[in-house]
């Protein structure tokens, strides 16, 4: 399996921080996990409120606990509440079902780590989790297909799989 470094790691960093300048963002916080839910990097710009870190890790940590990214996990709370609830619950309250975490597959679509941003609106922070991830080399994996499945979409429609 080509595994997630920790060069990987700070280029997703950088260039996800780059592209929240590029977009005149609001400070951003960037947490990036291994597939065994470890932080491998953490960075936060000047001017990040201190939730900041449990919020980035909450979404990264809760695409690689449900196996898919936090887009998708937004979309299942709005259909699912009781049962993302519960999930959380089992995470410890580390879940954060808000757009901004994304899965890190490998070209063989293995998975090999999260990325979680946040700092401004959660279409923004996916934004930048995805020019970070494809910098690197991986594909992004946002949830979309799952969370159109999820919100009754024409997305083919698995719960966590590819």
């Amino acid at each position: 399996m080509s595994g997630l470094k920790l060069r990987h790691a700070r280029t997703i960093i950088k260039k996800a921080l780059a592209r929240g300048r590029e977009l005149d963002l609001k400070p951003l916080s960037v947490c990036v996990l291994d597939p065994g839910g470890h932080t491998v990097a953490f960075e936060r710009e000047d001017g990040a409120s201190a939730l900041r870190y449990k919020i980035a890790h909450g979404k990264a940590f809760g695409a690689i606990a449900v196996g898919m990214g936090s887009r998708a996990i937004f979309e299942r709370a709005k259909q699912q509440a009781f049962f993302i609830q519960s999930v959380n619950a089992l995470c410890d309250g580390a879940l954060v079902p808000s757009p901004g975490g994304v899965l890190i597959r490998n070209k063989r679509g293995e998975l090999i780590g999260a990325v979680g941003i946040t700092g401004d609106t959660g279409d923004n922070d996916e934004i930048c989790a995805i020019a970070g991830v494809e910098a690197a080399g991986f594909a992004a994996d946002t949830g979309e297909k799952d969370a159109k499945f999820f919100a009754g979409g024409s997305g083919v429609g698995v719960s966590g799989g590819r």
